[in-house]
């Protein structure tokens, strides 16, 4: 089955207001650049996003709170946006902080089927009000729900014709694990292949997860704090 798309607008097409989507990424690692762009020209709102972060103020998810465009935010990191520290202490944006951890595992078990597990991550704090606890082997842990999303947006280094996906290094992070849980599933490439081309040994993710694929372009990559060593 040919799951390719020409762009982004065509492979959004469906999404609406008050939607809640997944975003692959880290920092500004792995994520969907050119899906994020579309969604900013579609204009939807009232957008519930699930992503390990917000990008920084005029790249990455930081285009959508600049536009007002998400009402609230799971995330589990929101250091190098100063807008959503704004939108956050004000009282504009919701927003639902989680262990990084329990995060990748409530969008790997909403991707597997699992609708529940416990972690012992957050017992004794915050995260862990309302929640119901359980002792285990002497320990204490805490129930946490999956995750699951209306559309999953995802960035890959190849894919194929078929949605079969190969990340690239560290730009893997949190893409797999979403990849599995979205009603649709949108993937990104960098570069599109023909079925065969992958060696099935390297695939990340199996094309029956992915509904539609296209390839990107004009990717910036943009590093968001960049450390070297001075010259000796």
């Amino acid at each position: 089955m040919n799951k390719v798309v020409a762009n982004a607008d065509e492979a959004l097409e469906g999404l609406a207001d008050n939607m809640t989507l997944m975003l692959g990424g880290f920092g500004l690692c792995g994520i969907p650049e050119n899906s994020i762009a579309a969604m900013v020209r579609k204009g939807v709102k009232g957008l519930t996003c699930i992503s390990n972060n917000a990008g920084v103020d005029d790249f990455g998810l930081g285009l959508l709170l600049q536009t007002r465009q998400i009402r609230k935010m799971i995330s589990s990191y929101v250091g190098e946006n100063d807008e959503f520290e704004r939108q956050m202490l004000s009282g504009e944006l919701e927003v639902e902080l989680i262990p990084q951890g329990t995060l990748a595992e409530r969008c790997r078990a909403g991707g597997a089927g699992i609708p529940a597990f416990f972690t012992p991550a957050g017992y004794g704090t915050e995260v862990a009000e309302g929640k119901e606890t359980r002792e285990f082997d002497g320990k204490m842990y805490v129930m946490e729900r999956w995750l699951r999303a209306d559309f999953a947006i995802v960035k890959a280094w190849k894919g194929d014709r078929l949605g079969n996906l190969v990340y690239k290094h560290t730009a893997r992070n949190f893409n797999p694990m979403m990849a599995m849980a979205g009603t649709v599933t949108v993937a990104e490439v960098e570069e599109l292949v023909e079925p065969g081309e992958l060696d099935p040994n390297t695939i990340h993710t199996p094309g029956i997860f992915v509904q539609r694929i296209f390839q990107g372009e004009r990717y910036e990559k943009r590093i968001e704090q960049r450390t070297t060593r001075k010259r000796s």
